[in-house]
């Protein structure tokens, strides 16, 4: 079964996560989808994570795609422009590429080229509305497409950022562009994820879209630190570093 249909029969489901490297080596995705394959659903793969450049999404997901594992590109504003990011949804779409992380993408002023010029032509939410109107057969031009594709799309969800009922409201606004699945950010603060995850339900969001939760396992609390100092919109509670 496709993770569509997974998530259309309300089935439990398991995403991985695979950064690319900073090279064209793709026996580095190869080797590690190995840990993966059979153990999980699907595999994100991150698209120029931290704006640091690395071997492209939609590249990495065929090769996930050549060893029997089904992909999820991750396709942020940062990049491109609206020409750019509609030509290479159709290139993943070609290669049989079926669905796609529709993301802002963190600032380049976070990377290792921070004089770079960040492009953000469209927002996430315009790009999930971008990715749904090619589903129904037209580019952003007007243009008819003879064949569109037939992408599963999904949207980033930060629960612990503020103001919390912005969150919501962006998160609704998200699904009513035509967002199926939502991964939310990694979760430590399992108080501000309860009392979102219930508000998203009274909302009805979880009716119109699947929510998975974020989970991350760490190999140390010096790892936690960093995370909680250096990735935008982390939420650590002290309590990990008391004991």
């Amino acid at each position: 079964m496709t993770l569509q249909q997974k998530l259309d029969s309300n089935q439990f489901v398991v995403c991985g996560e695979i950064t690319p490297p900073q090279s064209c080596d793709g026996n580095v995705i190869r080797d590690k989808s190995r840990h993966f394959k059979g153990f999980v659903d699907a595999l994100n793969i991150t698209d120029n994570q931290r704006a640091i450049v690395r071997l492209s999404s939609i590249s990495s997901a065929k090769i996930l795609l050549d060893e029997g594992i089904e992909p999820i590109i991750q396709m942020t504003c940062r990049d491109r422009n609206r020409l750019a990011i509609q030509s290479d949804l159709l290139g993943a779409a070609a290669l049989g590429i079926r669905n796609v992380l529709c993301l802002t993408g963190d600032h380049q002023t976070f990377g290792d080229q921070p004089e770079a010029k960040g492009v953000f032509d469209l927002d996430s939410i315009q790009l999930i509305a971008a990715v749904a109107t090619m589903n129904s057969g037209f580019l952003l031009s007007g243009s008819e497409m003879k064949k569109p594709p037939e992408f599963l799309i999904g949207a980033a969800a930060n629960p612990f950022a503020v103001p919390f009922e912005m969150r919501l409201i962006r998160l609704h606004k998200k699904i009513a562009a035509g967002a199926r699945f939502i991964q939310t950010q990694a979760v430590f603060d399992l108080g501000i994820f309860t009392r979102w995850m219930e508000r998203a339900v009274e909302m009805g969001f979880h009716e119109k879209a699947a929510i998975l939760p974020g989970v991350m396992p760490v190999r140390s609390a010096k790892t936690l630190l960093w995370m909680r100092e250096k990735l935008p919109g982390m939420r650590i509670p002290a309590e990990y570093f008391t004991g």
